[in-house]
């Protein structure tokens, strides 16, 4: 079985780690490798079956925003990065732009670096903006292979079928735990150990 070191990571930065039949924990991991406009990132979704089996399901999705969006934002403050952090219960189904049904950021604030230099770079050491922005977790197209303006912030799947088989699982958990989710956004840098090194694929 593949054992990737989340808990001990989550555990290691205070965060929760949720655990019980279909209690999922949704965790983004940013690649590090400084690549720009590309999938190049993972969202896993982690729970356990009803005998006590973990699961892990993984996807590729950007947790960055696409070129379009860097050299154009829409907010006067700068193009939206989400931070790394854990943001409990900030999350739960709804439309996401009025037109399908996703994880929205409707019930908590995260907080966001914003690039407004307008260049082809991801800025990480500008401002830090916290509220509530719409950082939705969503797809891009049936199989896209550059982000582009599919992300002006929010963490978005490559492959809408991936993101076909996210939502069944979260509307299943949603229906014994209630419609609000948690997300964690990690670092690549975070799950390495002395014995395991996750890298892209």
């Amino acid at each position: 079985m593949l054992h990737l070191p989340f808990k001990e990571a989550l555990q290691r930065k205070g965060y929760k780690f949720f655990e019980g039949y279909l209690n999922v924990n949704v965790i983004g991991v940013r690649s590090t490798n400084g690549r720009v406009n590309e999938f190049d990132d993972f969202l896993y979704l982690l729970f356990h079956d009803k005998r006590g089996n973990e699961i892990i399901r993984q996807y590729p999705i950007t947790t960055e925003p696409g070129l379009t969006m860097l050299n154009a934002p829409i907010n006067s403050k700068g193009t939206a990065i989400l931070m790394p952090d854990q943001y409990r219960s900030a999350y739960s189904i709804d439309l996401h732009a009025g037109k399908y049904e996703a994880l929205c950021q409707r019930l908590g604030e995260v907080c966001v670096y914003r690039d407004n230099d307008k260049d082809d770079d991801i800025d990480l050491d500008q401002i830090v903006d916290c509220g509530y922005f719409g950082i939705n977790i969503h797809k891009a197209g049936l199989d896209s292979i550059e982000v582009n303006n599919w992300s002006a912030g929010c963490q978005v799947f490559k492959r809408a079928y991936d993101f076909d088989d996210f939502m069944r699982w979260i509307k299943k958990s949603a229906r014994i735990y209630g419609n609000a989710f948690s997300y964690t956004l990690l670092l690549d840098t975070d799950l390495y150990d002395e014995e395991l090194i996750i890298t892209s694929t």
